[in-house]
């Protein structure tokens, strides 16, 4: 069976090509309207001055938006992972953050309660921190639930040392926006504080939930709260990205509930403002452009053009490189024969698995198959045939499957199964069930041999053996029903009737 990457790239290709055409179609266009209206005047200096802060003002925006919502799926990830990702991981998450938009750090802050305290210090090799009013750290004081700051990467060289374990709800500040963002469960801003890296700036917190929690209500919400993703904005930043859009020595002025945070203090009537909004908060874009009357549309035009050209590309080039990556994952994971999941991939499915019903206080299953006169089908009818068959055994394991269940193909005939949340009649009910199934699927060809399968079942729960003890022991119980005679269940640790 031919695997399908090939089909796949070339089409990745295609709409890497086809976003490039559209993205010379914008800057071609922008430039062919210039030319059409080269001899027009604007309209006037104030309506341009107007257009220049808001299109700033969007500029700034956009890029903020766009570090906001991957804010949001590095939180989605956290939780799907439930807090237990590694540090490389977190790097992975955030080398994407960083690299790809206006974000200057970001971090993953946890949610800790007091009884919890001793225990994440001593885990993570630090003191929660607070701040005192000269800005020194010291050890905090106690309180229900604390926020602190575990893991961080930053984009910028600083000679400050990361302060691992500050609070962030110590900050009055910092605090009530870690509440409203707990709430609403919508990412909220502070206004332009100081950062814990350095610098001035903007936080932004994305809530992180329990996976699976219900989050209708704010007490569901507050209930399932396990932690936030962090993203810092500098407000420097913020300031280059809106003038990326504004002709030279035009000045930009940023305001915070009506006083200056960055920039010149320009006369309000003879500029023009627009709102920046970031998260759930609102600044004013203050723009004075200083060559009266203005620039003439033409030249707007070939601007904004060039300028939207150039962001659309960078978001494709984005966007292509997330395709191949996750098509590089899924390659990783994935048996190239039948489509099923492989043995490194099973190896850290079933790891999950066993962390979670020891987390969960639930139990579950292994199933190890080896299809019994596979030699013989390759042996008569040749590989291309012993392929389709195991590529049909494949599909009849898969629709027999739940979809939490794991099916992997191990190599060769051997295939594991993974049943979460199964009691072991349960699990024996299955694998008599694709035993049965295996033995009516009918190989090609007239004189191949009939196929059925060899089948062994290992228990895990919450206090159940490693991740090895487990496969072997239904590895051994595998073995057991070849020894029995093939075509059978066995069950690890107990003897069972064949099917």
């Amino acid at each position: 069976m031919t695997p399908a990457e090939p089909a796949d790239n070339k089409g990745m290709r295609l709409r890497f090509w086809l976003g490039y055409a559209v993205v010379v179609a914008i800057a071609a266009g922008s430039v062919a309207m210039a030319l059409v209206v080269h001899d027009r005047e604007a309209t006037s200096f104030e309506q341009m001055q107007r257009a220049e802060a808001t299109r700033s003002a969007r500029q700034a925006e956009a890029l903020a938006g766009l570090s906001v919502g991957q804010l949001s799926s590095a939180a989605a990830f956290y939780e799907a992972e439930g807090r237990s990702f590694t540090k490389h991981e977190f790097d992975v998450v955030a080398d994407s953050l960083l690299s790809s938009g206006a974000l200057s750090a970001t971090g993953f802050i946890p949610t800790v309660a007091d009884g919890d305290r001793a225990r994440f210090e001593r885990n993570h090799g630090f003191t929660i921190l607070s701040r005192d009013r000269l800005g020194a750290l010291h050890q905090e004081g106690k309180r229900e639930r604390y926020f602190p700051l575990s893991y961080v990467a930053t984009k910028m060289k600083l000679n400050l040392a990361t302060p691992y374990g500050y609070d962030l709800a110590s900050d009055p500040v910092r605090a009530s926006r870690l509440a409203r963002a707990g709430n609403t469960g919508e990412p909220s801003a502070t206004p332009v504080i100081r950062l814990p890296l350095g610098g001035t700036g903007i936080n932004v917190f994305r809530p992180v939930y329990r996976d699976g929690a219900p989050t209708a209500t704010v007490a569901q919400r507050r209930a399932a709260l396990t932690g936030f993703a962090l993203g810092s904005f500098r407000v420097s930043d913020l300031a280059a990205a809106a003038t990326t859009a504004l002709p030279d020595e035009v000045d930009v002025e940023l305001l915070q509930s009506g006083r200056q945070v960055v920039g010149p203090d320009l006369d309000r009537e003879e500029s023009a403002t627009a709102r920046l909004r970031i998260a759930d908060r609102t600044w004013q874009l203050v723009v004075r452009d200083p060559h009266r009357p203005g620039v003439s549309l033409p030249v707007l035009i070939a601007i904004v053009g060039v300028a939207l050209a150039a962001l659309l590309g960078a978001l494709v080039l984005v966007w292509s490189r997330n395709e191949k990556m996750q098509e590089l994952r899924l390659q990783a994971s994935q048996d190239p024969l039948t489509g099923l999941k492989n043995r490194r991939r099973f190896g850290e499915d079933l790891r999950s698995e066993l962390a979670r019903s020891r987390r969960e206080d639930t139990v579950g299953a292994v199933l190890m198959l080896d299809l019994d006169n596979f030699k013989q089908v390759n042996d008569t009818l040749g590989h291309p045939a012993g392929d389709r068959t195991i590529a049909d055994i494949a599909g009849v394991l898969r629709g027999r499957m739940r979809a939490t269940d794991v099916v992997a193909r191990l190599g060769g005939d051997e295939f594991a199964v993974v049943l979460p949340r199964c009691e072991l009649d349960e699990a024996e009910e299955v694998a008599e069930a694709i035993a049965r199934s295996i033995r009516m699927h009918t190989p090609p060809g007239e004189a191949a041999p009939p196929i059925t399968a060899s089948i062994g079942i290992a228990t895990f729960g919450p206090r159940a053996e490693s991740y090895d003890a487990v496969l072997s022991a239904a590895d051994n119980a595998m073995y057991e029903a070849k020894r029995a005679g093939r075509d059978s269940v066995r069950v690890a640790g107990q003897a069972a009737s064949p099917s």
